[in-house]
């Protein structure tokens, strides 16, 4: 066990950097075993990996290595970490189940870092294509379903039974079992991908906000009121009181603009203590807020959010290519699609792209009711808008009031609308956004009008008392937008430890 007694200098090579330039170089790497596969007692294959990458090591006898060196290597337990001594050498023919295809590693040293214990879950099995596996459970569901006929023969039970079992070629590891496992889960290099991403969403978001001078803040997760939307909130204890997790910023993002801060921004848990079991809800989740102060219209802010999003798309293609190609080999999506500016209707216009859908297809589930779409509306609205425009992203503006929060500003020339907007991948809401009120006056006649006890959030309102910008911003959720965008549709894949009403492990 490496207890950090001496500090050696050692010059260690990434798999990921390994081609033909270091062909007869001698390289040092520190890896984990994926596989090994002994031939006879004089050869052992081992594939190692780093992350996203992996490459062939040959042990064989002779030289340095001794037959015992060669079954020594073999007993390693996969997901063992290894240092590996060896010299790069070019391959006869590719590799084709490593990502370092065209050279190997021939072995002169080995040592154990770390031993694994035996896996409850093979790699393996946790790296399997995606599309194979809903392949495999489409089988096995319709030989399932004619199972169900009361009248076959048994022979023609036997028949079925055994094609059933045939088509059984793939242990196919259920969401339960990975969360369970998590920690295994995560070293497969599609998972390790994704979180590489979602890491990319935010720098790239970061990076975008902080070039147009807006200033990052940190504020409170205990909060002592419960008031702020109408989303359900997580209550503690506190002291000799009680408090309440925060369900978003919003509150302090506006009071930083009442206080001159003009543009602001953060990257914050946010948490909503909903009972909704979906492929896209999570009670605990990562918020990207921002908030602005504008000129002469809320529609600057709208532009920003616009172009914010669309670089942070253009980011992810341009500069992480790999991990995308990575994530598609086992979880396949259609890529992205965006254009800017992007594609922008009223809250009205949607509704009668839908309208227009229900009477084509003789539904009218599709017709928007009480002024909001439903999930399936806003789905089917996603696939309207990439058949007329060809994109994924397109932002709804003008939703009614009626269905916004107390704080939102009504529209000027209708006052049943309001400033407020949401933004949409693959047919589905990721960023909710708004003109707020800045009138003390007004948004205190708000509250009132929504039921809120106005002495709860008296110094809310009070900071709009003094003079404060006209302001509008918007939340977006991480994972929701990772989810999205690699179209994997279920948010729990893309939370590093998912908090559902379900799910709470550790």
């Amino acid at each position: 066990m490496n207890n950090s007694k001496v500090l050696i200098k050692r010059e260690w090579t990434s798999i990921g950097s390994l081609d033909e330039s270091k062909v007869g170089q001698k390289v040092l790497i520190r890896a984990r075993i994926a596989t090994s596969r002994l031939q006879g007692a004089n050869l052992c294959f081992l594939q190692l990996r780093e992350k996203l990458f992996t490459v062939q090591a040959v042990i064989a006898k002779g030289g340095v290595c001794s037959k015992s060196m060669v079954k020594f290597a073999g007993d390693i337990t996969r997901e063992s970490i290894v240092d590996i001594e060896g010299t790069i050498s070019k391959t006869q023919v590719p590799i084709e189940s490593a990502t370092q295809k065209n050279v190997e590693l021939h072995v002169t040293s080995l040592f154990v870092v770390s031993e694994a214990q035996q896996l409850p879950i093979l790699l393996e099995d946790l790296s399997r294509n995606q599309a194979l596996l809903d392949q495999q459970d489409s089988e096995i569901n319709e030989i399932s379903r004619l199972l169900e006929n009361t009248s076959l023969t048994n022979e023609e039970k036997e028949e079925l039974t055994a094609k059933k079992s045939a088509a059984s070629r793939y242990v196919n590891v259920g969401l339960s079992q990975r969360l369970q496992n998590r920690y295994l889960d995560l070293r497969v290099p599609a998972n390790l991908s994704i979180f590489r991403i979602q890491s990319a969403v935010c720098a790239l978001f970061r990076e975008f906000l902080s070039a147009k001078d807006f200033t990052e803040i940190h504020s409170p997760k205990i909060i002592s009121t419960a008031s702020e939307s109408g989303a359900s909130v997580f209550k503690l204890g506190y002291f000799n009181t009680h408090a309440y997790l925060a369900q978003s910023p919003q509150f302090y993002k506006q009071m930083a603009i009442a206080s001159d801060f003009d543009r602001v921004f953060e990257i914050a848990p946010v948490f909503r203590a909903e009972n909704s079991n979906t492929h896209r809800h999570l009670t605990e989740f990562v918020g990207l807020d921002m908030e602005m102060a504008f000129k002469d219209h809320y529609h600057e802010v709208l532009d920003t959010l616009d172009e914010m999003m669309c670089f942070i798309f253009k980011g992810l293609e341009s500069r992480f290519n790999k991990e995308l190609e990575t994530i598609n080999g086992q979880y396949p999506f259609e890529p992205f699609k965006f254009t800017y500016p992007s594609p922008r209707f009223t809250f009205d216009e949607a509704a009668k792209f839908l309208a227009e859908e229900a009477e084509l297809l003789k539904d009218e589930t599709y017709i928007v009711q009480n002024n909001d779409f439903s999930t399936r509306q806003e789905k089917k609205l996603g696939q309207i808008i990439k058949k007329k425009f060809g994109v994924d992203f397109f932002i709804v503006d003008k939703f009614h009031t009626e269905v916004r929060p107390f704080y939102t500003m009504p529209d000027p020339n209708n006052p049943g609308l309001a400033n407020a907007y949401d933004l949409f991948m693959r047919g589905e809401e990721i960023c909710s956004g708004a003109q707020r009120i800045h009138d003390a006056k007004l948004l205190e006649e708000n509250a009132k009008h929504h039921g809120i006890n106005v002495a709860d959030i008296q110094s809310y309102i009070d900071s709009f008392k003094f003079g404060c910008s006209q302001h509008a911003g918007g939340g977006v959720g991480l994972e929701r937008v990772v989810m999205l965008y690699l179209g994997i549709f279920n948010i729990r894949k893309t939370s590093l430890f998912p908090r559902d009403p379900q799910t709470l492990l550790l």
